[in-house]
């Protein structure tokens, strides 16, 4: 076999495959917290489209399957905002989410002035936490959702040496 995963730009054809992925990715995060509401599985296949127009969306592909995903964009403030990192089951844990976010910051940093990256994750979620913390994340805060859920805010700052190498 012996193909290699390509990270590229998503397009409005995408769309399906990185519902699918979404959906299916975020099982694991639905069954640690109890709670089969949350906004990636009862996204629509509509609200993603606009998303895909409106955001950086990027895509992991093995061949022609969808098997990882991210999506940004460059706040008013500067502030690199990062969410809905998504890798196929099988692909976990061999590097791809890190790839997948290395990707995604370049690709924010070519939009402009951006100071921080800033993502959010939820408190239970240990597997994402390690990884972003490998990736420079540190905790900036943390709030209460719910009883059972609480959402991690982390942050990396842009240091000169990572937007000299975009």
């Amino acid at each position: 076999m012996g193909m290699s995963v390509i990270i590229s730009v998503a397009d409005k054809e995408d769309a399906e495959q990185i519902l699918k992925l979404q959906y299916l990715g975020y099982q694991s995060e639905a069954e640690l917290y109890g709670d089969w509401g949350i906004e990636p599985l009862t996204q629509t296949l509509e609200s993603l489209r606009t998303e895909l127009a409106e955001r950086h969306v990027l895509v992991a592909r093995l061949g022609d399957e969808v098997v990882g995903t991210v999506r940004g964009r460059v706040d008013e403030g500067g502030v690199g905002r990062i969410g809905r990192l998504v890798v196929h089951p099988r692909m976990q844990r061999h590097g791809l989410g890190g790839r997948l976010l290395d990707a995604m910051e370049r690709r924010l940093l070519e939009d402009g002035s951006v100071q921080v990256f800033r993502l959010f994750t939820g408190h239970r979620s240990l597997g994402n936490l390690r990884l972003y913390a490998r990736q420079g994340y540190r905790q900036t805060g943390v709030e209460a959702v719910s009883g059972d859920l609480s959402f991690v805010a982390l942050e990396k700052p842009v240091h000169s040496e990572l937007a000299a190498s975009a």
